[in-house]
């Protein structure tokens, strides 16, 4: 599994981040778990607005900060 948080570094996009490696833990998941700060490829994969959160190449949420719960959710989906 691949999972990217795009986001220029601001407090929400390392939140995300954060409540990521988290819901990883809690579900004892194996990840590659990565940041994208940089602006051409944030639209290159199609995020508008940040913090978003890409599993496998397919955008799953942007624009808000989802918890570890909303995260696990969306990792078993």
């Amino acid at each position: 599994m691949k999972i990217e948080i795009f986001g220029t570094g601001c407090p929400k996009c390392k939140k995300l981040f954060e409540n990521t490696q988290k819901a990883l833990i809690e579900l004892n998941l194996a990840a590659e778990l990565t940041k994208v700060e940089d602006i051409n490829k944030i639209m290159e994969a199609g995020v508008m607005i940040t913090p978003a959160i890409s599993i496998d190449g397919e955008v799953k949420a942007a624009g808000k900060v989802l918890s570890v719960e909303e995260i696990k959710k969306i990792m078993n989906s």
